[in-house]
C-alpha cells in the first residue's frame, strides 16, 4: 500500500521529496511562464461577492476547460501582482488556488492545488507568526494576523495526482490564506470587529491597482 501511494506520488505532475512533498522550487520561472502565456487575465472579485463567502465545489474533472482555468489564474495572478490565488477570486465555485511565491529564505515556490485540505498540527509544533496580511480581494488593505510559521496541505494537482506541499513563513501563510479561500474564509474574517472594519476602510478609501468585478 505505501509503495503505491508512493508510486502515485511519482506520476505527478511535479517530483517529490523522500518524504513524499512535491518540489515546486525547479523551473519556477518556466512553469509560470508557460501557464501565464496560455492564460486571459480575469478581474478580481471582492470581499461582499458572494462567490468569496462559501465553501466551493470540489474539484473533479480535470479536463481541458479546467487547465484553461487555471492558466487564467496565473495570467490574474500576475496582473495583479499577487503570490496566491483561489479560484472563486476570479468568480469561480471551484476548489483550486494557484501559487507564485517565495519563503522567508526567498526560495521561490509556484504551483497548483486542487482540493486542499490543511494538516491540523499537533499543539507543540504550533509556532506563530504575527505578521501583515493581504488579500487580492480586499485591494490596498492589510493588517497584522498571526498564522502558524509551518503549513501543510494535502490535495490534488492540475491532472488530479495526489499532492502534498509544506512551506514555512510567508509562504506557509500563503498556503493557510488560499485554502482558506476556498471554504468561505477571507483573512479579515479572522481579525476582530474593529481591526475588520479598520481593514475595509482602508479599502474604501484607496483604488485598487488591477481591474476588479463591483459588487451590485
Amino acid at each position: 500500500m505505501a509503495q503505491q501511494d508512493t508510486d502515485q506520488q511519482h506520476a505527478g505532475v511535479l517530483p517529490v521529496d523522500d518524504e513524499g512533498y512535491v518540489i515546486d522550487t525547479e523551473d519556477c520561472e518556466e512553469r509560470e511562464a508557460a501557464w501565464r502565456e496560455r492564460g486571459t487575465s480575469r478581474p478580481i472579485t471582492v470581499v461582499g461577492n458572494p462567490v468569496l463567502h462559501k465553501e466551493c465545489k470540489d474539484v473533479t474533472d480535470f479536463g481541458e476547460e479546467f487547465q484553461q482555468l487555471v492558466a487564467d489564474m496565473f495570467a490574474s495572478q500576475r496582473t495583479a501582482e499577487g503570490v496566491g490565488l483561489a479560484a472563486n477570486q476570479i468568480g469561480v465555485d471551484l476548489k483550486v488556488f494557484v501559487y507564485d511565491c517565495p519563503d522567508d529564505e526567498g526560495v521561490r515556490h509556484t504551483g497548483v492545488v486542487c482540493n486542499p485540505k490543511l494538516v491540523e498540527l499537533p499543539a507543540e509544533q504550533r509556532r506563530l507568526d504575527d505578521s501583515n496580511e493581504g488579500c487580492l480581494s480586499v485591494p490596498t488593505a492589510y493588517a497584522s494576523l498571526a498564522r502558524p510559521d509551518y503549513a501543510e496541505v494535502t490535495g490534488q494537482d492540475e491532472k488530479g495526482n495526489p499532492v502534498r506541499v509544506r512551506g514555512t513563513g510567508y509562504f506557509a501563510r500563503c498556503l493557510q490564506h488560499e485554502t482558506d479561500h476556498l471554504y468561505g474564509y477571507l483573512y479579515i474574517d479572522r481579525l476582530s470587529k474593529r481591526e475588520r472594519k479598520a481593514a475595509l476602510r482602508q479599502m474604501a478609501e484607496n483604488e485598487p491597482r488591477y481591474p476588479v468585478v463591483a459588487n451590485d
